[in-house]
């Protein structure tokens, strides 16, 4: 296992469908074997849709340039020229078919009827089984096994709430000392992190070729991005928060109070009673005596409402559906 994991697995199935597809071809009694090995190395990909699909794409691009090479040796003959005038014509038929991913193959299906300077059913025929065979066997061993990704999405998911944690702690101790300096540097991490995040969700996805497509990954990436925008917002009237406040105590505590709740699996909820409870005071508290009370509070009432926005999300994409990682 411990040189599996020095060589990479996917190193490791490329060798293993160079061998098997190799070996197949022999046993065939292909002529040029090797290129079935070739082939697979192609057909290797990182997610299994993704290996279907450059299949697909290669198998017709070389179908395309089998066509190609019958007209133009046929009608010209098996001279050098010949293969430069195959990239003119035939790579802009092929990217216009979308099959761009096979220009690699489809060259190389090309050069065999070069090097074979004959066309015959024969030799088409050993091409094609070269093809089947090479990029077949890549397919199936794609299919057959891939990594799973739920422990490192699973990890990705608590790097992202301790830093969510940690943002809302910073928070806290802004409210309760505005002297209390921070950089800020956690919310570009969780923005980096989300990124990875959606990129493994994505690929994911990808592993499983028959499944809805939308997860529960994507779902809980997707709010969490959500989320991250208003946690820039809240950040933003922060600091507009220069002056400590009971109001402002208040609020610290309800923040630490979500620093907690983020590691949880599922939505808590509660925070969102003590909010509504701090709204309904601030509603209820006279007017502002000074200027600056009054830009203090008014940060500190906007500060509630994005708390209570940000808590909202994650609630109802728990009701909507029971079985996420919402919170």
């Amino acid at each position: 296992m411990k040189f599996v994991g020095i060589i990479g697995i996917r190193v490791l199935k490329t060798a293993i469908a160079v061998f098997i597809s190799i070996s197949i071809a022999k046993l065939c009694g292909l002529h040029s074997p090797e290129s079935a090995g070739l082939l697979a190395i192609l057909g290797i990909q990182v997610t299994k849709k993704q290996g279907i699909r450059n299949v697909m794409a290669r198998i017709c691009a070389s179908l395309v340039s089998l066509v190609f090479g019958v007209i133009l040796y046929m009608t010209l003959g098996f001279h050098y020229y010949v293969l430069a005038l195959y990239v003119l014509v035939a790579f802009p038929v092929i990217h216009r078919l979308k099959f761009g991913d096979g220009i690699i193959t489809g060259s190389v299906v090309f050069y065999h009827l070069y090097f074979a300077k004959e066309i015959s059913v024969g030799v088409l025929v050993n091409e094609l089984l070269l093809l089947l065979i090479g990029l077949g066997i890549s397919t199936l061993i794609n299919i057959v096994y891939m990594p799973q990704m739920d422990s490192q999405l699973k990890k990705q998911k608590e790097q992202i709430d301790r830093l969510f944690s940690i943002i809302f702690s910073k928070f806290a101790l802004h409210l309760r000392d505005t002297n209390t300096v921070w950089n800020g540097a956690e919310i570009l991490d969780a923005e980096a992190e989300i990124d990875k995040g959606i990129a493994l969700a994505k690929k994911r996805q990808d592993n499983v070729l028959f499944s809805d497509p939308i997860s529960d990954w994507h779902i809980y990436f997707f709010m969490r991005s959500e989320q991250l925008a208003m946690v820039e917002r809240m950040s933003s009237l922060l600091a507009t928060v220069y002056q400590s406040m009971p109001q402002g105590h208040s609020l610290a505590t309800i923040f630490e109070e979500v620093a907690d709740d983020v590691k949880h699996d599922y939505y808590v909820g509660r925070a969102e009673n003590d909010l509504t409870l701090l709204e309904n005071h601030f509603r209820s508290l006279p007017m502002p005596e000074s200027r600056n009370e009054f830009e203090v509070r008014s940060s500190l009432f906007q500060l509630i409402r994005e708390l209570k926005a940000y808590l909202n999300i994650a609630k109802k994409e728990q009701e909507h559906h029971k079985s996420s990682r919402s919170f």
